[in-house]
């Protein structure tokens, strides 16, 4: 932590930049005092494809925190995600003299030597992580320092990160005027701002699920044991609807935060969209239907991690006691629900917590890996704070739940030139919709009928996915 105790963590993802500044009290409580994300530019799966791009993006998200905050940024945490980023875990050993303590000598001695393995030239450490002590054959240690014994072990989760793609990511933040203060693992980050503390004391899964990636961290007792991540993402959600319905993508984002669901039993069944193509020609689709569009991809990811998981550790269901969803895509209705069928285990939506200050702001889990770089910067241990498990979580701004109906939707005009997507059913395109009704029963839904072309042709592309 620097001097001045603020602390920055800047998120470079493939979808958007975030820069989140905190405060540190000298009691360690957090405060959020500055907050920038603009959409991201120059960035590929977590890797820098165009310098210039990049960089300029990620000076306008600093400049828009300065702004907030009033504290001009010289050193930031930089997250790293994506396939260059490589995790082993090593075994250490150290001797002690009898009838001695164990020292912080001693400690660091049993790493230093866990660390002594031979890893890819290309390759550059970001994290020792020890995971538990073992003194003259006692497991479960969390701290060796001070107790007696003769041999002291260690297990280490050793996080590295392929030297290339860290270059381009140092390069960028530093033509953006700033210091690389450390690299985080993206995983580690969200885990260190999303685990509450009953969690601490089990086996997590945190699945971060950005826009091109989705990034895993397997939390033991607190420590991180495993990561891992999928190059798949939101944006790939994104991408299916814009080639299937024949519109662009940013109307197909629209499309999917507003009326995608990813269970099919989750949207609204009332609900029909009239899409218009760029080539002017026009077609209806129902919620339900977008919705099988949209449950394949999302399977898929959660498949992807399982296989994971399932190589490295062992089955989910006997390695793991519960799953936090986090990240920008996690947001999509239904996905913890499917996470929670997938996975046979509890599962929750991960917020930032242990924060004060403008947490409402970034209560959201798309802010989970930017808070989680700024407490990492209180210690640098790879672990939860104390002072964050004491602090009760932000509660977040209002939104849609995971599970339910959604709320009453409105036709999409964001791009600003001729609607793509106009309600035939289930709503009313026009100002008195959004007024609050009294409650009352659902209408039934009405009988389909003949169902127009792209139906029958959807139904035949996914006949096989169901």
């Amino acid at each position: 932590m620097r001097d001045n105790g603020i602390i920055v963590g800047l998120d470079i993802g493939t979808t958007k930049i975030t820069t989140v500044i905190g405060e540190v009290s000298p009691s360690g409580s957090v405060d959020i005092i500055g907050q920038g994300v603009v959409p991201s530019e120059g960035m590929k799966r977590g890797s820098v494809v165009n310098l210039e791009r990049a960089t300029h993006a990620i000076r306008q998200s600093v400049q828009a925190a300065e702004r907030v905050s009033g504290v001009k940024v010289q050193s930031v945490f930089v997250s790293v995600a994506g396939n260059h980023a490589k995790a082993i875990t090593s075994h250490g050993l150290a001797a002690i003299r009898r009838n001695q303590e164990i020292n912080q000598a001693d400690v660091d001695r049993a790493i230093e030597n866990a660390r002594a393995v031979p890893l890819d030239p290309n390759l550059e450490i970001l994290h020792t992580l020890p995971q538990e002590y073992v003194v003259d054959g006692q497991e479960g240690i969390k701290s060796a320092v001070g107790m007696h014994g003769v041999r002291l072990e260690v297990d280490v989760h050793i996080v590295a990160g392929t030297a290339g793609p860290l270059l381009n990511l140092r390069r960028c933040v530093q033509e953006a005027g700033l210091q690389v203060e450390g690299f985080v693992l993206h995983a580690l980050a969200s885990g260190l701002a999303t685990l509450e503390a009953h969690e601490q004391e089990q086996t997590t899964i945190v699945i971060d699920m950005g826009g091109g990636t989705t990034d895993i961290g397997v939390f033991k007792r607190g420590n991180l044991a495993h990561s891992a991540s999928i190059p798949i993402g939101g944006e790939h959600v994104t991408n299916d609807l814009s080639q299937i319905l024949k519109i662009p993508m940013e109307e197909a984002e629209n499309v999917k935060k507003r009326y995608g669901a990813a269970l099919p039993e989750l949207a609204d069944p009332d609900l029909t969209l009239e899409i218009t193509t760029a080539s002017g020609t026009t077609h209806a689709i129902s919620a339900f239907e977008l919705s099988r569009i949209i449950k394949p991809r999302i399977s898929e990811v959660y498949s992807m991690i399982r296989d994971e998981i399932d190589q490295a550790l062992g089955p989910v269901e006997l390695v793991a006691q519960s799953v936090v969803l986090t990240g920008g895509a996690s947001q999509l209705r239904g996905a913890v629900d499917l996470a929670r069928d997938r996975f046979r285990l509890p599962a929750r939506l991960g917020h930032p917590r242990g924060i004060s200050g403008l947490s409402d702001i970034v209560s959201g889990p798309e802010y989970a890996c930017s808070v989680g770089m700024v407490l990492y910067g209180i210690g640098q241990d790879g672990k939860v704070p104390l002072s964050v498990l004491n602090t009760p979580a932000p509660q977040p701004k209002p939104a849609s739940q995971d599970t339910g109906r959604p709320s009453r939707p409105v036709a999409l005009s964001d791009s600003g030139g001729p609607e793509a997507v106009t309600i035939l059913t289930g709503g009313q395109n026009n100002p008195s919709a959004d007024t609050p009704k009294p409650a009352a029963k659902p209408p039934p839904a009405k009988p389909k009928g003949e169902q127009p072309s792209l139906i029958t042709r959807l139904q035949t592309m996914f006949k096989d996915w169901f």
